[in-house]
């Protein structure tokens, strides 16, 4: 099996996902991009923020958002290090991100290509452009291993 190199944006989600595991939360990391440059970014803190909405995908939508002076991310880019839940799908819909990159997927929890699948309902109003699995091995080793330290 070929491993190809991680993009530069998820080689910072995963970063931010290892911060998150550090501070006590679920290791997920996201970075939104435009043009090239990432215009927001953040991990998992509903356990810091006592916010249940506080995920990756969320935190970097809101500081994008804000960067851009702009709700419409249209033309942006969220890398996140695992497969959206339904919230986080439906923000990424409401943002109007262009595509989304995530690298492990998450059967239990996901809504992407698991669970609701929420792009592919005819209620969904914009849909991005989906790829999966870069940096799907790291991801999956971050998560395997704080779910571990837990049980």
């Amino acid at each position: 099996m070929t491993r190809w190199p991680i993009p530069a944006p998820m080689q910072r989600a995963l970063e931010l996902a290892r911060d998150a595991a550090a501070a006590g939360e679920v290791p997920v990391g996201a970075v939104v991009v435009k043009g090239g440059a990432i215009v927001g970014e953040g991990y998992n803190r509903p356990r810091a923020d006592h916010d249940p909405t506080a995920h990756a995908e969320i935190a970097a939508i809101r500081a994008a958002a804000r960067s851009l002076g702009d709700e419409r991310l249209s033309g942006c880019e969220l890398w996140v290090t695992l497969e959206p839940c339904a919230m986080c799908a439906g923000a990424i819909a409401h943002a109007r991100i262009g595509k989304l990159y995530y690298a492990a997927s998450d059967p239990k929890g996901g809504a992407v290509e698991h669970g609701p699948r929420v792009f592919e309902h005819k209620q969904c109003l914009h849909r991005p452009e989906v790829y999966s699995g870069m940096g799907e091995g790291e991801a999956g080793e971050l998560l395997r291993g704080f779910f571990k330290e837990r049980r």
